[in-house]
């Protein structure tokens, strides 16, 4: 079995956040970290390779540096790391970073793509499934657990206050969510392992399938109108009352604003 990861480099929010002219955020700039749907999904391949010996290998698209998550994810047992990094990448919204990913992707032999539900740097939870679309295999998002059974794979999906139960034929794409597991530490020795470990990087060069109108900023439908940092809230109002004036208070504010 063969199972490929799609992870992503995102800023660590409790750092700041820090952002282009253009309202891009720049990434080269900020602390980083592995986004945390991302590394369940990657858990859940990690899982599938102690039980059935599957090979796992982690594609990113970023910066340079996101070779960073490459490794934590070798160092917790991935197989492989692929990076693939371009300059004619940069900007992209998400029809053009799944275009790029699928153009790689399209390199490998595959059972199962997981990826993560969204980024916490976008919550657009739009990747995944966009992949599975370019790929022309089906998707099965917001997977909360994952069992395999002979060739297709069975996946809970959270719904609400219940859960579907989901089949499919393998290849697949499965997008995870972050209550899917509790991912495992990285290991001493496949730290050590990871950072001696190559990385193998790609460019544009090696994107099947794929038109230049389809990349980067340029290749972006979707632009960027204004971006900034998380608005504090005021203090709010505070008020003084007894009991029976507070009650009446706060069903008064409820009137106004619709909620009873």
């Amino acid at each position: 079995m063969k199972v490929v990861v799609c992870v992503k480099q995102v800023p660590d929010t409790k750092g700041g956040v820090k952002f282009n002219p253009d309202g891009t955020l720049d990434r080269g700039a900020m602390l980083t970290i592995m986004n945390p749907d991302d590394k369940a999904g990657l858990e859940a391949a990690l899982r599938l390779k102690d039980q059935y010996g599957a090979e796992v290998t982690v594609v990113t698209m970023g910066l340079p540096k996101a070779e960073e998550v490459l490794r934590e994810a070798m160092a917790m047992g991935a197989d492989k790391g692929i990076l693939v990094t371009d300059r004619v990448l940069g900007g992209a919204d998400t029809w053009a970073t799944s275009q790029t990913i699928a153009g790689a992707i399209r390199n490998l032999e595959y059972d199962l793509i997981i990826t993560g539900r969204q980024a916490i740097d976008g919550d657009t939870a739009q990747v995944g499934p966009q992949i599975s679309e370019h790929l022309g295999i089906p998707v099965i998002s917001y997977a909360q657990k994952i069992e395999i059974e002979d060739d297709h794979v069975i996946v809970e999906r959270q719904y609400d206050d219940r859960y579907h139960v989901l089949k499919a034929k393998m290849p697949c794409l499965i997008t995870a969510l972050a209550e899917l597991n509790e991912p495992r530490y990285m290991t001493p020795g496949g730290i050590f392992d990871a950072y001696n470990a190559e990385i193998t990087v790609w460019g544009r060069d090696k994107l099947v399938d794929v038109e230049d109108s389809n990349l980067g900023l340029k290749g972006s439908p979707t632009q960027i109108a204004k971006a900034s940092d998380k608005v504090r809230k005021g203090a709010g109002e505070k008020v003084t009352l007894d009991p029976a004036a507070s009650v009446d208070y706060i069903v008064d504010k409820l009137k106004v604003k619709h909620v009873i």
